[in-house]
């Protein structure tokens, strides 16, 4: 399988339009992996404004109909537990056969580079892992990377199953995630890629939700100057041409690894990111589970705590319903933003939809994750979740705690484990009142579960930080 160009995308979109005169999004083909168990919808266009079309799925052959509105068509079409594969035919004037289809679960990748990379672009054991990569019931859809200034109906794409040479294009995350899904769970994994490395969570968001908050607004102006023209930098560009057009097929979840670019402008991402999230929930009518990586720690020179006040946002972010952030701190790399170790990003985050989404037990799915502080004998006692089977250190010593008294002076603090909590003490602070943890770009602490998950950065206090 060769890779596309996106004039040969644009070219095969418009050939279809073309030359056809009843079609389906590109996302409606061959090769797809509809949601398993749900009311799928398929939908498309044609040259007859009021035809009656006809749909049939081969796992039962019940025929579904509609009728065109100003050659318009959508319908609902059930979808059985999971299998295949199966052929959809679409009847109007004319006859469209998918064939191949699977049906089962059905993931979108997205961000930025991160969830971009694929093994050729950079992976610990690349070759091994390209020449496994034989799966024929986990699909590949791949969105060309393009942008617009308003929303669209469709985007050139094509699903591909996994295969050593179609891999070679996917994310590298993406792929380890759906692997474990597909290997534990026994079924068939659509993973939707839609990624632009570079870009600002800004892109990703509907261009009125960014412009009517004069702070969002504000802040993307910051991200805008920082970039090339032909880059996405305005709010919506990536959103209008890579998400919208999708938001009709129906999905299990979101996997979103992006971040780095929003160092620009720290301070905005407690809000846009949030709002990324409910905006695209909107859009599909659905409040799917949205699982994310914490940026992980690398060396931005400059500013020193602009990463980790958008990691302090992503942490902020878990209070969202139906969110999971795979914390990374341990295996990032201070000289590489794109650090190699892609599989235990794409586990950690498959740690997460396994426990949460499909109820797998006895799963340890998250590090230890701050909770509360108390204050004793001139000590602050952390206590986190995610730790009831206890807390372990890699190395002597606890590194990247601080304490601050009253006058807002942080210094480095001895850190003790004992049990399930973390006492800080520092003999420069006789009063504790806030504690500090990793809270810098470049930190690369050492407290982990007992299950070898990393726990996340964090700050107790809401004290302003000037970005």
């Amino acid at each position: 399988m060769k890779k596309l160009s996106l004039l040969s995308f644009i070219f095969i979109l418009f050939g279809k339009i073309i030359f056809a005169t009843l079609w389906a999004p590109s996302i409606i083909s061959d090769n797809m992996v509809l949601q398993q168990s749900s009311e799928s919808t398929i939908w498309g266009w044609t040259t007859k404004p009021n035809e009656t079309i006809k749909v049939t799925g081969s796992w039962n052959n019940d025929t579904i109909t509609t009728l065109a509105f100003q050659g318009s068509w959508s319908l609902q079409l059930p979808t059985p537990e999971a299998g295949g594969p199966f052929q959809i035919s679409i009847l109007g004037h004319e006859n469209i056969i998918l064939k191949n289809i699977m049906i089962g679960e059905v993931w979108i990748c997205s961000g930025q580079s991160n969830m971009e990379w694929t093994p050729t672009a950079g992976l610990d054991n690349a070759k091994e892992e390209i020449q496994n990569a034989k799966y024929p019931k986990i699909r590949f859809f791949f969105i060309p990377k393009h942008k617009s200034d308003t929303p669209q109906d469709d985007t050139p794409g094509y699903w591909a199953e996994c295969t050593p040479e179609s891999i070679k294009y996917f994310s590298s995350v993406g792929y380890f995630f759906g692997r474990d899904l597909h290997k534990k769970l026994d079924v068939p994994i659509g993973l939707i890629y839609s990624n632009w490395g570079g870009t600002a969570v800004e892109v990703w968001i509907k261009k009125q939700l960014i412009e009517q908050d004069p702070e969002l607004n504000k802040a993307a102006k910051l991200v805008q100057e920082k970039v090339y023209a032909w880059w996405p930098s305005n709010p919506g560009e990536a959103y209008n041409a890579m998400i919208h057009p999708i938001t009709k097929f129906n999905i299990a979840g979101v996997i979103w690894y992006q971040g780095e670019s929003n160092t620009a402008n720290a301070l905005s991402y407690y809000q846009s990111f949030p709002l990324l999230i409910k905006s695209w929930r909107e859009e599909w009518k659905k409040d799917f589970p949205f699982y994310y990586v914490q940026i992980a720690p690398f060396d931005y020179k400059g500013n020193n705590v602009n990463a980790a006040i958008v990691r302090d946002a992503q942490l902020k972010t878990l209070d969202v319903p139906n969110t999971g952030m795979a914390v990374i701190n341990d295996i990032g790399d201070l000289k590489n933003i794109h650090p190699k170790n892609k599989l235990d990003v794409g586990h950690r985050l498959a740690l997460w939809a396994l426990a949460k989404t499909y109820g797998v037990k006895d799963l340890v799915f998250s590090g230890p994750i701050y909770e509360s502080m108390e204050i004793k004998n001139k000590k602050a006692i952390i206590h986190f979740k995610y730790a009831e089977q206890g807390l372990l250190k890699k190395g002597k010593k606890l590194i990247d705690f601080y304490v601050a008294g009253e006058d807002k002076v942080f210094h480095p603090a001895e850190a003790i484990i004992s049990g399930v909590t973390v006492e800080v003490s520092s003999k420069k602070v006789q009063t504790p009142v806030a504690v500090r943890f990793a809270f810098t770009d470049i930190a690369q602490p050492n407290l982990f579960n007992k299950a070898g998950l990393p726990a996340s950065a964090f700050k107790t206090d809401d004290w302003k930080i000037e970005q």
